[in-house]
This record gives structure tokens, C-alpha cells and sequence, in this order.
């Protein structure tokens, strides 16, 4: 014999059905909130940072494929020297810092150096990616 009266438990099922549909629209909002906080956030420092280490690691894989020849090479290199451009514009909060700009001066004359006299095969390739590395691991140890 069922001892629960029947209404009891239609109300356990709707208490349940509502909770779980409070539960969807909290989720809801959560990712709606957090969508709108992160569309005000500025991406282009994120942005700038994630086109040069593209574009470095063309040029890893490009030795890698042992496609070392100027024309490969220079699409990447130049792209670099460009966004070497927008360093201190993505981080305005590190503009006017001295050891920044040392660092983003000396990126973009390795660059210039690299595009006034480009890499002819692989091992001039490497050594100017190695050079470049050196150039952001040394920003990356001061301002990371």
C-alpha cells in the first residue's frame, strides 16, 4: 500500500521541474554576463602577441621543411616587422617604460636587419628566429 498521499509527490515533481529550470536560466545568465564583460575587454595586446608567434613559428616550421629560400621567408618576416609597429599602441600601460622600449626598439632592428639582408637558407633563418626569441623571452622575463 502506497502511504504517501498522490499530491505530495506531483509537488516533489514540480519543485524539482522548477529547480531545474531556475538551474538552466542561472547557467544562461552566467555565460551571458561573462560574454559581456569579456566583449569590453581590449584583445589587441592578446591579439598582437598571438600574430607574431604565428608568424615565428611559420618560420620555425619553415626550417623545419627545410623551405628556407627569401621568398618563404620574407611573407613572415615582414608581417613581424609590422606588427613590431603596434607594440607600444597594445600596451599602452608599458609605452612610456624605458626597458620596454629598449625591447620593442630592439625587436624591430633585428627585424630591419633580418629584411635588409634576409636569410638565404636554413641555418640564416634559424639563427634569425633564434634572435627573435631572444627578443620576446627578454620582454616575457621583464613584463610577463
Amino acid at each position: 500500500m502506497n502511504t504517501q498521499p498522490s499530491g505530495s509527490r506531483s509537488h516533489a515533481s514540480r519543485y524539482l521541474f522548477l529547480f531545474l529550470i531556475g538551474l538552466v536560466v542561472g547557467v544562461v545568465a552566467t555565460v551571458m554576463a561573462m560574454r559581456a564583460i569579456d566583449a569590453r575587454r581590449d584583445h589587441f595586446h592578446g591579439s598582437v602577441m598571438h600574430v607574431q608567434g604565428w608568424h615565428l613559428n611559420q618560420l620555425k616550421k619553415k626550417v623545419e621543411q627545410n623551405r628556407c629560400a627569401a621568398t618563404d621567408v620574407l611573407p613572415n618576416l615582414k608581417a613581424l616587422r609590422t606588427m613590431a609597429d603596434d607594440l607600444e599602441p597594445a600596451f599602452p600601460d608599458l609605452a612610456d617604460d624605458q626597458r620596454f622600449a629598449e625591447h620593442a626598439s630592439r625587436m624591430r632592428a633585428r627585424l630591419d636587419a633580418a629584411l635588409a639582408s634576409p636569410p638565404l637558407n636554413c641555418a640564416g633563418v634559424s639563427t634569425t628566429v633564434a634572435d627573435l626569441d631572444e627578443s620576446c623571452k627578454g620582454c616575457h622575463q621583464d613584463f610577463r
